[in-house]
């Protein structure tokens, strides 16, 4: 079985996310979308909140999965039995970032691949900061994240200005 991760932090969950993961899961007999819980960061949403959102999200999706993890990616690939890491690229900076953590993922586990995949253009410019963003100034945030996210992202933001 040809086993795939799709590691990140999907707080909150775009459209840019669940571009790559419908098409990464094509490309794999399964896909585990990893979700980081990174203690360094303050996230608007709990870990349990953020892989429930992308079981929901991707439930017709037969062959996605969804995790969480803490630590090192590559830990986790190890723990999943995976043979590749799945990225999204949305700029050259994005690869001058991911191609480091490729290399240093391959030195330690390497039967590991990495696959960069290129953000569809009507998502390049996405990202969950600037979804996080908009809705924190009121903006429409329905070209960003899916409709039932949409609800749960204003009432994160209710709470946080309470």
């Amino acid at each position: 079985m040809r086993r795939a991760i799709y590691p990140g932090s999907f707080d909150p969950i775009t459209y840019g996310h669940l571009d790559i993961i419908k098409r990464a899961s094509k490309l794999c007999d399964e896909l585990v979308v990893g979700v980081l819980n990174n203690k360094q960061k303050n996230p608007l949403f709990s870990i349990d909140e953020r892989v429930n959102m992308i079981r929901e999200l991707t439930e017709n999706l037969d062959n996605v999965k969804v995790d969480s993890f803490e630590g090192l990616t590559v830990d986790f690939a190890k723990a999943k039995d995976a043979q590749v890491i799945i990225r999204g690229l949305r700029a050259v900076t994005d690869f001058e970032i991911e191609i480091q953590i490729a290399q240093s993922n391959k030195v330690q586990y390497p039967d590991l691949e990495t696959l960069f995949m290129p953000t569809s253009l009507k998502y390049s410019y996405l990202s969950s900061t600037v979804a996080k963003e908009f809705a924190s100034y009121g903006g429409d945030i329905s070209l960003f994240v899916p409709p039932q996210v949409i609800p749960l992202i204003e009432a994160k933001i209710k709470d946080k200005e309470k």
